[in-house]
């Protein structure tokens, strides 16, 4: 009868261990994950501060004007006179 208690103490004894092990994995895996929650977060904050400024740099070079500057100054176009405008109608 002992030796039955003795083994059963035993083992109650390896569960309380294992079980103590695994709640300080958990433990850990859950501030590494949350370490790297952190920096991805942190990330997404930098790539939605570059999106946005390259919003406006793209806003910048598409804007009607600049297009309308760079082909007067580089292309030497120009914009036809009224006399050179024909109107087609339909």
């Amino acid at each position: 009868m002992k030796a039955a208690a003795a083994i059963a103490l035993a083992i109650l004894l390896l569960a309380v261990i294992a079980s103590a092990i695994g709640v300080v994995y958990a433990r850990q895996q859950s501030r590494l994950q949350f370490v790297e929650l952190s920096h991805l977060g942190a990330e997404r904050d930098d790539l939605n501060f570059e999106f946005g400024r390259l919003q406006l740099e793209q806003a910048t070079w598409a804007d009607n004007n600049r297009i309308d500057q760079i082909a007067r100054e580089k292309l030497g176009m120009i914009a036809p006179s009224a006399a050179g405008t024909v109107v087609i109608r339909r």
